[in-house]
C-alpha cells in the first residue's frame, strides 16, 4: 500500500492530537466521540477520512474547535536573500565567522 496524500492525514492527525491533548485511549476517546474504536483508529491511520462536517462534530463532542485562518504569505527568507545580496563579500564573511548561514550559502 502506498503513502497517503497530506489530504488522507490531515483528519486523523487532528483527531490523535485532540486525544492525545486530552490524555486519552482510543477507546476511551471513541466512548466520548459517540463512535466505534475501530472506526476512530482508521481515521487516526488515514484508512478513512470523516467529512469537514463530521470532523468539527466529532471534536465539538470533545469540547475542541478547529479554527483556520487565511493569513498574509510569510516572505521572510524572500525580504533575507534580498537584504544578503546587498551586503559586500567582507561583511558575509564576518556573518560566517560568527556561524550565521547565509540564504546564499544554502544554494
Amino acid at each position: 500500500m502506498g503513502m497517503k496524500s497530506m489530504e488522507d492525514r490531515v483528519a486523523g492527525s487532528l483527531l490523535q492530537l485532540a486525544r492525545t491533548r486530552l490524555g486519552l485511549s482510543q477507546t476511551a476517546f471513541a466512548d466520548l466521540l459517540g463512535i466505534a474504536q475501530p472506526t476512530l483508529s482508521a481515521y487516526e491511520s488515514g484508512r478513512r477520512q470523516p467529512t469537514l462536517p463530521t470532523l468539527l462534530r466529532l471534536l465539538a463532542r470533545a469540547g475542541l474547535e478547529l479554527r483556520l485562518e487565511l493569513t498574509d504569505l510569510d516572505n521572510h527568507d524572500v525580504v533575507l536573500a534580498e537584504w544578503e545580496r546587498t551586503l559586500d563579500e567582507a561583511t558575509r564573511e564576518r556573518l560566517r565567522s560568527k556561524g550565521y548561514r547565509l540564504a546564499s550559502d544554502a544554494a
